[in-house]
């Protein structure tokens, strides 16, 4: 009789069991409704994108703010623009320091054009590797060490002077190094001030 009454609950167990399962079935299936219908379609489209606004109209970044925030497009367009300060301190120096050539004969328009062309374009090339390595450099520590500060900038100063400097010999990469670290030292000062 024992074993007939365990036969009969344990029927009744797995009917129970499985109406439970049905019931659990039932239950997933409305609660895989409603994350259907809380979260959507799996395709996103960037109109969809809700940001909750703080101060001042919400902005969402371009490609072209992407490939400024990365430290390559920053390098280059350090260069660029060093390129062209160059440019224009190369004609100012050379209007300010005519070449020894200009004082003992009478130069040709050909020649002063050539000449100003060669010191425009030497003052531009260093510029640009001068901007083109503190940027690079500063970007790299900054990076590195998820800090950005006077003493980071000094270093990338420091060594991007020093590196130009060198190609004149030690006594000028020191003395790049030390105006280079003054230079991006104070030039980022004023830029974070103002």
């Amino acid at each position: 009789m024992e074993k007939n009454m365990f036969n009969i609950n344990s029927s009744k167990s797995s009917s129970q069991s499985l109406e439970i399962s049905e019931n659990r079935m039932g239950n997933d299936m409305n609660l895989d409704n409603i994350a259907l219908y809380l979260i959507g379609t799996k395709e996103r489209f960037r109109e969809n994108i809700i940001i909750p606004r703080t101060v001042g109209p919400v902005q969402l970044k371009t490609d072209l703010q992407g490939v400024m925030d990365s430290c390559i497009g920053k390098s280059i367009v350090s260069s660029i623009i060093g390129y062209g300060i160059g440019a224009a301190m190369g004609l100012f120096t050379f209007s300010l320091f005519p070449s020894a050539a200009s004082i003992e004969k009478q130069q040709t328009v050909r020649e002063v054009f050539i000449e100003m062309k060669t010191t425009t374009l030497s003052h531009a090339k260093s510029f640009a590797v001068f901007g083109f390595a503190c940027v690079a450099i500063g970007c790299a520590i900054e990076s590195y060490t998820g800090k950005s500060n006077l003493k980071i900038e000094a270093c990338a100063g420091g060594l991007a002077g020093g590196i130009t400097g060198l190609r004149a010999g030690a006594k000028a990469g020191l003395l790049g190094a030390a105006s280079g670290a003054a230079f991006l030292t104070v030039a980022t000062y004023y830029m974070h001030k103002y």
